[in-house]
């Protein structure tokens, strides 16, 4: 495990050295995060109300900059990124002589790329944005311990679907696109841009039961209170699983691929 900790923190100071790449970043998620806020405030004033389908305007401020955090500090276009970069220089063949996981080293890679961003944008920005916008507090303690837990497996599950997503570019060659694709997806369905309470049905109904809910939705929605206790158990229970489904996929892609890496490269 020691080395995976060593790529996790080669990553963080990798990133860390571009001094003018953090400010560039900070930046523009500030500007995202304002964005996002003011779509909400004036759709709420074009209605001419601070309450939508019980739904207050502060929540959606709050649901907004939470949204930014949890989707700010995973970057699922540089997971498949990295992947098709491996494969097009062949570095990735390289990875069949070591004794260690190609996937447990890009785990770990993005484990300390998520800290670096965490530290130099996301905690940053919503501490400015939530000065200047204001933000709620979690709705109890025990919503704000479950939006620790739901925020960890957002990330963990973000993680394997962008894996999964980067592995299939050993049978396309290229990983052209895969990171577009993945990235409409979790626009659409994590609910990102639109939480599921103003989706139209069934469209709603659909989307809750999508694994992409547990990225956005899930996190925000423990947060403000909007599930009882009951179900804040059961979702997280479905989205364990959602996430022992992707990681089979995960491992059954990866061990697929090798056998391709080793018939080609002989």
């Amino acid at each position: 495990m020691s080395a995976y900790f060593a790529f996790a923190r080669s990553s963080f100071h990798s990133q860390l050295a571009y001094r003018n790449e953090v400010w560039a970043n900070f930046f523009g998620k500030l500007v995202q995060v304002f964005a996002r806020v003011a779509i909400w405030q004036a759709a709420y004033a074009g209605v001419g109300a601070i309450v939508v389908d019980g739904v207050s305007l502060q929540q959606m401020v709050t649901y907004a900059l939470l949204g930014g955090a949890v989707m700010g500090a995973t970057r699922p276009e540089r997971i498949i990124g990295e992947i098709g970069r491996s494969l097009k220089t062949g570095d990735v063949a390289v990875w069949l002589l070591k004794p260690l996981s190609y996937p447990l080293y890009l785990f770990a890679n993005e484990c300390g790329s998520f800290a670096y961003r965490l530290m130099t944008q996301v905690i940053p920005t919503v501490a400015f944005t939530a000065l200047f916008y204001g933000m709620l507090p979690p709705a109890s303690l025990f919503d704000g311990l479950m939006f620790i837990a739901f925020w960890t497996l957002s990330f963990t599950l973000l993680f394997l679907m962008s894996a999964l997503f980067g592995l299939v570019a050993f049978w396309l060659m290229t990983s052209f696109s895969l990171d577009w694709i993945l990235g409409a997806l979790l626009q659409l369905f994590s609910g990102l841009l639109i939480p599921f309470w103003f989706f139209p049905e069934p469209l709603a109904t659909i989307a809750r039961h999508l694994p992409f809910a547990w990225v956005v939705y899930y996190p925000n929605a423990v947060y403000l209170g909007r599930l009882s206790t009951a179900d804040v158990w059961l979702h997280l229970g479905l989205g364990l699983g959602w996430a022992a489904l992707f990681l089979a996929g995960v491992l059954w892609l990866w061990r697929c691929a090798s056998g391709r890496i080793t018939v080609q490269g002989g």
